[in-house]
């Protein structure tokens, strides 16, 4: 029998109950029907939350998962990297249109015309290091061994950089982890520290965002979590223990529902980056699927003509969403990936629910 919690803490929303109802209704489905061994949801607005947690924690002990517990992000950490670059450009030590050669010189071949805005809003070309075909390095294949090896950001680029580019600088669009690499390595150049620093001094700290982490080569991941499960020669295996180094500043972070609803509240509301900048972040180009793809921030459109904004993560065992509306209503998901699969408009679903 699946062992299942639901919590509401803080404040409850006022007028949202039907949206508390219909989402508990939603989580727990995906429980159920094995697409997902635990799911946490936060629903932020004014300084109030409700949030919700099914599942379990482990499929051994079946413990009941935490709704405060933490999670990797994957590709939510693209927002982060996303805005320190925009907080160097309000200081003028960089300029989005310029060439990155111009700030790292040896990166990328030279007289390279890619710029920094290239590299943010994936417009690049640059061949994804993570479709390379490199066993344990793609997060649709997972390898136990080979996910635990340290990795440094020369050795992500080079792979790259490896590859043919799919198209000429700013002639397509294609999604791709090399560019945040790339990000994250400017960062360092122009800051003089690590990319991890300069978030942790620039958002972390301000924000109060205590139960982030940039772990680094750190495999081991803080409690209480959800374990995370992949498919590997064709079982269901533990995958929560990883090597962060392999995503960089692509997807290295880790964080908790909490954090990530202050994250983009704070990103969204005007808070950490100026006006100009965020407009720039919020002007999206088309990225398939009913998606625009912006400096480090996704446009998710809804079924009833409303946008929304943020970012999804996934990697070995993990799968993130953070939203946020321009009302100020920020939805957080978290969910572990287990034998089933989810219906194709569970996102859909929650977004129409939470914000419809």
């Amino acid at each position: 029998m699946i062992l299942m919690k639901t919590l509401a803490v803080t404040l409850a929303l006022t007028g949202l109950s039907p949206t508390h109802d219909s989402l508990e209704r939603q989580v727990n489905d995906l429980v159920t029907s094995k697409a997902m061994s635990a799911v946490l949801v936060r629903v932020s607005e004014d300084g109030r939350d409700w949030t919700a947690a099914a599942g379990y924690r482990d499929a051994v002990s079946r413990k009941p998962a935490d709704s405060s517990g933490y999670f990797r992000i994957g590709s939510v950490t693209k927002s982060f990297v996303a805005a320190v670059v925009l907080q160097l450009a309000d200081e003028g030590k960089l300029s989005l249109d310029d060439p990155v050669g111009k700030y790292l010189p040896a990166a990328l071949p030279e007289g390279s015309p890619i710029t920094v805005r290239q590299v943010l809003n994936h417009t690049s070309g640059l061949f994804d290091y993570a479709g390379a075909g490199i066993q344990g390095w793609s997060v649709r294949d997972y390898r136990p061994v080979e996910t635990l090896y340290d990795q440094t950001p020369q050795k992500l680029l080079a792979v790259g950089l490896s590859k043919p580019a799919y198209f000429k600088p700013g002639a397509g669009w294609h999604y791709s982890n090399t560019n945040y690499v790339v990000a994250a390595m400017l960062i360092e150049k122009l800051t003089g520290g690590s990319y991890a620093d300069a978030i942790k001094t620039r958002i972390l700290r301000p924000l109060g965002l205590t139960h982030t982490l940039l772990p680094g080569h750190a495999k081991a991941m803080p409690s209480p979590h959800a374990r995370g499960y992949a498919s590997y020669n064709g079982k269901i295996v533990d995958a929560t223990r990883m090597n962060p180094s392999l995503e960089f500043g692509a997807g290295e972070m880790i964080s908790t529902t909490a954090d990530l609803a202050r994250f983009f509240d704070a990103l969204l509301g005007g808070r950490l980056v100026s006006r100009s900048a965020l407009e720039q972040m919020r002007a999206t180009k088309p990225a398939g699927a009913g998606m625009g793809y912006g400096l480090g921030l996704q446009e998710f459109k809804l079924t009833c003509g409303k946008s929304v904004y943020g970012h999804s993560g996934g990697t070995f065992g993990y799968l993130t969403y953070a939203l946020r509306s321009d009302s100020g209503r920020t939805l957080v998901i978290s969910a572990n990936p287990y034998t089933g699969n989810a219906p194709a408009d569970t996102l859909q679903k929650a977004l129409t629910t939470t914000f419809c």
